[in-house]
């Protein structure tokens, strides 16, 4: 039988229903939790930051993350080891379950079918995503001339936070013990950083805050973290950061460049390793 698309719809919806009844309608932290259906708005000046974690997936994994996601309803969202067709799935439930409409970009480094399925032709594609609720333009996608294990990037949009025009970038480095092909990739993207008095650059670094690769970006610009600053190994100064991940390190970062923060908060989540880490920016 052959189901008409309110019917599909329907049928979605109905299952997200039954989806948040096991999920649950906690919400850590202190925030608010989301009532089923509520009409939902972003915050304007709020940015956030999230490695989804591949492969963690699971029965009912994507519309948990678009709990998490809805829970705080950044402007910007910028997520990594991201798929496709999950983030189109996210949308769709942070759509028709919560009432928050995000446009997506994709910055597509690889289609792996390990990584994301599909049919053995038509594999899936894999690397980062920008959500945002205003439009974007100028999308620029950069595969870094060497990846290290594995292919990766970063994505560039012009998008509206807090009412103004931001270049936001969204990054995945490569694997923490290859700190050499870091730096150089961190070389190509803090060079394209540096051509916009206001930029957030946003991701998951996979490295600590005094990792000597992450010099350029500290050159270029702070963390939202306040009490976060680069420093020498063995001085404590990852004590001061808050830890974005399940192993307790500082991998995640909000590097901002003409904006300053006003707020930071780190989420943990039971749907990925990392942590979903957002900020509430000063208007400047």
């Amino acid at each position: 039988m052959v189901l008409s698309r309110g019917a599909r719809w329907a049928a979605g919806v109905t299952a997200a229903v039954c989806m948040a009844l096991l999920l649950g309608p906690s919400a850590p932290g202190g925030a608010a939790p989301l009532r089923f259906g509520a009409a939902g708005e972003v915050v304007p000046d709020r940015v956030a930051t999230w490695n989804l974690c591949n492969p963690c997936g699971g029965i009912g994994h994507d519309f948990g993350r678009a709990k998490e996601i809805a829970r705080y309803a950044p402007q910007v969202i910028g997520l990594q080891e991201a798929c496709v067709r999950d983030v189109e799935q996210i949308r769709t439930y942070l759509e028709e379950v919560y009432g928050l409409v995000y446009r997506v970009e994709y910055g597509t480094v690889l289609r792996n079918w390990n990584r994301c399925g599909g049919p053995p032709w038509r594999p899936g594609g894999f690397g980062q995503a920008i959500l945002s609720a205003a439009p974007m333009t100028d999308r620029v996608n950069v595969e870094y001339p060497d990846g290290g294990s594995e292919d990766r990037g970063y994505l560039a949009v012009t998008t509206l936070v807090g009412g103004r025009p931001v270049r936001v970038f969204n990054t995945h480095l490569a694997e923490r013990r290859q700190g050499g092909v870091r730096a150089g990739q961190v070389e190509v993207l803090a060079a394209e950083v540096a051509r916009h008095d206001r930029a957030i650059v946003l991701g998951d670094f996979n490295a600590v805050p005094y990792a000597p690769e992450l010099g350029p970006m500290w050159a270029l610009a702070l963390d939202t973290d306040p009490g976060c600053r680069p420093a020498t190994a063995g001085t404590g100064a990852g004590d001061v950061c808050t830890v974005t991940t399940d192993w307790n390190s500082k991998f995640d970062y909000v590097f901002l460049r003409g904006i300053t923060p006003r707020t930071h908060r780190v989420r943990p989540s039971p749907y990925s390793d990392h942590h979903l880490l957002y900020s509430d920016l000063n208007r400047d």
